[in-house]
């Protein structure tokens, strides 16, 4: 299940809504990433600044992770 890839749409609505969840929560892409490889999900930092930058997909795992740290909804990750 984990290796389920989401794409991002051209606007990169997934990663710039990431981002803004993050920065809103004060939360650094370092501590991010280490959160999530906590909870048992592989995340680099260096993954996640790409997937913050569209240049790379998130996993469904990772998103739920992400999710649940940074307490929102998928709506809030996903866009409307």
């Amino acid at each position: 299940m984990g290796n389920i890839k989401i794409k991002s749409d051209a606007a990169n609505t997934i990663g710039s809504n990431l981002r803004q969840m993050r920065l809103r929560k004060g939360i650094g892409q370092t501590d991010l990433a280490r959160c999530v490889t906590e909870r048992g999900v592989s995340l680099s930092r260096e993954s996640l600044v790409k997937i913050e930058h569209g240049t790379q997909h998130i996993t469904l795992s990772q998103l739920n992770a992400v999710r649940e740290i940074l307490d929102c909804s998928y709506t809030d990750l996903l866009g409307e």
